[in-house]
């Protein structure tokens, strides 16, 4: 039978709604919350390792709950209250999860092709986009995900949520941009800066060779270190009034691009 919380005063939940708001307690703790099905399974999937799973009865049934996660794994029946007051949204089927943080080093990404394919953002910090790249990098089946000079935790809610589960489903490494540079260039792996300097027309590279398709912020770009280490910067041809696109959708765009050259392989 599994353990019940019905108050939100309780001890433990107050933890969980400080991992749920807080970065500095996800660091502290190695934990972080996931909410929903489809991210919970994506998340056992990927490898991370569930500590908790507290549902509210009402909306999954233990059952149900058997269809996503190991009968072993510890489980708490909380009330309505209590799950209102973890959740972040209404729509994730009344199940949550305490999961462990993994350590997002270079050693630890494993290409599984001589060619792999790479996308890596210099300091995003809105969640949205952070998801929509992790969104776009999954569709594409990329190799790796490299964020440089995070500006945000990618056990952030608004992550989880914007990205659908894809911050389990992708490769991830951080680091600073020097780090990031010199493991790609440890490992002979082309770097295509879109930019608006010194760039040529995106279609006109050969991205069927190693690649890092690099992206910066839409309001300063890329850092000077990107474009002197760039082997071309590239752009994407504007035909309207502006000259900048959201850093997922031009991300989406590079990134297809190589996998059109690569007949989607």
């Amino acid at each position: 039978m599994s353990k019940q919380i019905t108050s939100i005063q309780n001890s433990y939940i107050k933890q969980l709604v400080q991992l749920k708001d807080k970065s500095r307690e996800r660091k502290k703790s190695g934990l972080f919350l996931i909410e929903g099905v489809r991210e919970i399974s994506l998340a056992v999937k990927g490898g991370y390792q569930l500590d908790t799973i507290l549902f509210y009865p009402d909306l999954i049934s233990e059952t149900q709950l058997n269809n996503v996660v190991h009968l072993n794994t510890n489980r708490i029946e909380i009330s309505k209250e209590v799950y209102e007051k973890l959740a972040y949204r209404d729509t994730t089927e009344g199940v949550l999860a305490v999961a462990k943080c993994k350590t997002h080093q270079f050693e630890n990404l494993k290409f599984n092709t001589k060619t792999p394919l790479i996308l890596v953002a210099e300091a995003p910090e809105k969640p949205g986009n952070i998801g929509a790249l992790l969104r776009t990098a999954d569709a594409a089946n990329a190799d790796a995900v490299i964020i440089a000079n995070p500006k945000t935790d990618l056990y952030n809610p608004n992550i989880i949520r914007s990205s659908v589960g894809c911050v389990f489903t992708n490769q991830i490494a951080t680091g600073t941009t020097e780090e990031i540079i010199s493991f790609l260039s440890s490992q002979n792996i082309n770097i295509y800066c879109a930019a608006l300097q010194a760039s040529v027309d995106y279609h006109t590279q050969d991205f069927t060779k190693p690649t890092a398709i690099v992206v910066g912020t839409e309001a300063t770009g890329l850092s000077d270190t990107w474009l002197k280490h760039s082997t071309r910067n590239i752009i994407i041809p504007m035909q309207g009034e502006i000259d900048s696109m959201n850093v997922s959708v031009a991300a989406g765009i590079l990134i297809f691009e190589a996998k059109r050259q690569r007949n989607f392989k």
